[in-house]
């Protein structure tokens, strides 16, 4: 059942504070497990077989594309061997002004996709209502290219949940709290496949 918050007005920051993260904590242990277990090992072999993947959002979930092409891309580098290939489909604001100008803006994520993307490369769609059109676009472009799909989404994950491979739904209708939820899963997994990859003991690892 998707949640929604705030429920009433509020007068003290403190009170608002303490919902916000009890909310937040709710949904987050409500996510599919078995899902989260296939995103890994979908992030994992993408990384370990020189697969690309390509990332997308739009608003703050572009900034969160963004992170994870910075996180992903140097943070995740634990051996010489592995040599992450990340794009992020909504940081180059001239292809995509190009694109929105003179074809569509429901194209901005798909146009690029079909340039780059080749069998078994990975696609991960971050989005809040699931239904924006240029990430279904980017979905629909990724299964018939022959890569793999990933979203990460919020209120009840619309049409891409539908699309995608795998998906993790916050099940909260609040764009702050489903853009927070994004972040702690792309954080997770990148901690979670540092450790599991790098052959140095933990203590040596910096999270």
């Amino acid at each position: 059942m998707i949640k929604n918050f705030p429920l009433k007005k509020y007068n003290s920051i403190i009170k608002f504070y303490k919902d916000y993260i009890r909310i937040l904590n709710e949904c987050l242990h409500e996510i599919d497990e078995i899902n989260l277990f296939k995103i890994s090992n979908e992030i994992q072999f993408a990384l370990e077989n020189k697969k690309k993947i390509f990332v997308c959002g739009n608003g703050g979930s572009a900034a969160i594309a963004n992170h994870f092409l910075a996180d992903y891309a140097k943070y995740i580098k634990t051996t010489d061997k592995l040599k992450p290939q990340i794009i992020s489909l909504s940081s180059n604001i001239e292809i995509i002004t190009a694109i929105s100008n003179d074809i569509s803006f429901e194209q901005i994520f798909s146009y690029q996709l079909s340039n780059l993307i080749s069998k078994d490369d990975l696609l991960i769609s971050i989005s809040s209502s699931g239904n924006s059109k240029n990430i279904l676009r980017a979905i629909e472009v990724c299964k018939k290219k022959g890569g793999r799909s990933i979203s990460f989404l919020g209120f009840d994950g619309g049409q891409a949940k539908k699309i995608s491979n795998y998906s993790l739904v916050l099940n909260m209708r609040n764009y702050g709290l489903s853009e927070d939820s994004a972040h702690i899963f792309m954080h997770v997994v990148c901690q979670y496949l540092k450790q599991k990859i790098s052959k140095l003991p933990i203590n040596k690892i910096t999270f």
